[in-house]
């Protein structure tokens, strides 16, 4: 039977070793950021503001699939009506430290996931590791693929229905440049936390506490949660709930078939054990 490659450890030992892994990818996240600090022009005028505009590749995309379906320009959009200002006067510039900080957490992702498995591989067996030599791959490609569907469709959609929403023709739109952020970095960090999915029911079911069995029985409820999340993260009109929901839908799909290999690697290695 094979056995753990890990020495053995005090509790204390384990927290100092864990402290370590936490002040490198602290440290990777502050570098990364302060390289994102001197891309200023870059990441606010590029990336930040993008999707305010009326050209962003979105809205576009959008407008020429609404068109090619016969709905002339219903999904098309115009000029986003309203304005980003700074209401304090560190406004600007604490946007630009913090906007760095999580520009440096999302770029240094997978440096944090190599620190994450580097503490926790010794504990596992020497196969486990094997086939488990693909997680940072994977986990940080999930990741960004969600980053990416966060940018890409769920901030415009959030930015376009909500900086146009008006109650009355009287009231003009003027959004704080903190508010702005903060709708497209819980978008893009919320996303790509949530395609992380079937990394998390691979590890609960390693863990015995998932099976496909579970997860195929409440698929209905996990529907009404993935609506629901759908609702909380997107503007409240049925077309971006629906656009929203169909990747989680996909990724649960998927979860299920990872579980259901899961599961069958461990019938198979407790054969062989026996």
């Amino acid at each position: 039977m094979a056995k753990k490659q890990v020495q053995e450890m005090s509790f204390l030992d384990h927290l100092e070793d864990l402290r370590w892994h936490l002040i490198r990818s602290t440290l990777a996240v502050v570098i990364v950021g302060i390289g994102a600090f001197f891309a200023k022009s870059f990441i606010f005028d590029t990336i930040l503001l993008g999707p305010k505009k009326s050209d962003f590749f979105t809205y576009e995309f959008f407008c020429n699939i609404s068109k090619s379906l016969g709905f002339d320009e219903t999904f098309c959009t115009g000029e986003i009506p309203f304005e980003i200002q700074s209401r304090t006067m560190a406004g600007q510039f604490s946007a630009h430290i913090w906007t760095s900080i999580w520009a440096g957490f999302i770029i240094a992702f997978p440096y944090i996931l190599y620190e994450l498995w580097k503490f926790i591989s010794p504990g596992l067996y020497e196969k486990e590791r094997k086939s488990s030599k693909g997680f940072i791959f994977i986990a940080s490609f999930l990741f960004f693929i969600g980053v990416l569907f966060g940018y890409y469709i769920i901030a415009p959609l959030s930015i376009n229905f909500l900086g146009s929403y008006q109650v009355s023709a009287a009231i003009h739109n003027d959004i704080d440049i903190g508010s702005y952020i903060s709708t497209i970095r819980a978008s893009v960090i919320a996303a790509g936390l949530i395609f992380e999915l079937p990394i998390l029911i691979y590890f609960l079911t390693k863990m015995g506490l998932v099976t496909p069995e579970f997860l195929k029985k409440y698929r209905k409820f996990a529907l009404v949660i993935v609506l629901i999340l759908s609702a909380i993260i997107t503007p409240p009109d049925v077309t971006s709930q629906v656009v929203v929901a169909i990747p989680i839908l996909i990724l649960y799909q998927v979860s299920i078939r990872v579980s259901r290999i899961v599961i069958k690697r461990q019938e198979k290695k407790l054969k062989e054990d026996e």
